[in-house]
């Protein structure tokens, strides 16, 4: 990672770690969180969100049904078309999707159960390209169409000079992006 990436990243971290932001609420069920980075011609967001907002649960599935329901949320969160789906900047921008990490070990084929006090959460980054960054103004955040259970979503967004953020509660879904 190169230092004006880290820079932005800290800048996120710093936000997360300041009182009225966190709050002593590191998993709040309903709730995610999003930090958007903006450097260059890329666009990137880190996304955590507790199982219980995409699933209904969070542990290991234990039925097929749930084996099925956590297959689909992982593939559907690492299929690049879906990523374009869920985040969509301007299209005048012209960005396009490289990179989709999604972590979320108690789903995965053959996970062991988490001890039961704990809360499984899903982590993801996305990484997209953008031919005319300039462009960027606004991100459409999907993720409300697509997981009922969300009802709120915390966003930071880092840009080379400034930094914001906002909170989105349905139906609103697009975030002004600082430069």
């Amino acid at each position: 990672m190169n230092r004006p990436t880290l820079v932005l990243w800290m800048t996120c971290l710093s936000f997360a770690a300041a009182p009225a932001w966190s709050a002593g609420k590191a998993h709040e069920h309903g709730a995610l969180k999003l930090d958007v980075a903006i450097e260059g011609n890329k666009l990137t967001i880190a996304m955590e969100a507790p199982l219980d907002n995409l699933l209904g649960f969070e542990r290991a599935p234990r039925t097929d049904a749930e084996r099925k329901a956590a297959a689909e949320v992982l593939a559907r969160l690492r299929s690049p078309n879906q990523g374009k789906a869920l985040f969509s900047a301007d299209a005048s921008a012209q960005c396009t999707l490289s990179k989709a990490d999604v972590q979320a070990p108690v789903l995965e084929p053959g996970a062991k159960p988490a001890p039961k006090d704990e809360h499984a959460d899903l982590d993801a980054s996305y990484e997209f390209s953008c031919a005319q960054p300039a462009e960027l103004r606004s991100l459409d955040v999907g993720l409300f169409d697509a997981y009922k259970r969300i009802q709120r979503i915390d966003v930071q967004v880092a840009g080379p000079k400034s930094q914001s953020k906002v909170t989105l509660k349905r139906p609103a879904r697009s975030v002004k992006l600082v430069r």
